[in-house]
């Protein structure tokens, strides 16, 4: 099983934001992706991405609009994925991804406080 989330990174004006996918039994972030928008593509495109993985049986999200887009659908049902969705307002049922916002933000984006989006691409690679 693996899941996605977006997130707000606070920059020197703004806001970037990311998303990123996760495979729920190891933990493992695998591809993720800033942008200083969030439209739908920030998600499909990252699920694309992910064809080096191995396919998961189940993909959860929440109900954000970007993951029940038509656009994210069509790219779930042509992986034949099983989409799951966490209930609305229930941060918990996605607490693998939300526990790694946790601690990213915590443990670098709070005390780097990039000003730049590419100083930030460039702290989230190392």
């Amino acid at each position: 099983m693996w899941c996605a989330d977006i997130t707000y990174l606070p920059i020197g004006r703004g806001f970037l934001y990311l998303v990123a996918i996760m495979d729920w039994c190891s933990h493992e972030v695998l591809p993720w992706r800033v942008s200083n928008t969030m439209d739908i593509s920030l998600c499909s495109r990252r699920w694309r991405m992910r064809w080096g993985y191995r396919k998961p049986e189940i993909f959860n999200t929440d109900q954000g609009s970007q993951f029940t887009s038509e656009e994210f659908s069509r790219v779930q049902s042509a992986a034949e994925t099983r989409l799951s969705m966490d209930g609305k307002g229930r941060w918990m049922d996605n607490v693998f991804i939300e526990r790694f916002w946790r601690s990213l933000k915590y443990e670098d984006i709070y005390i780097a406080f990039y000003a730049v989006g590419s100083g930030t691409r460039a702290g989230l690679s190392q």
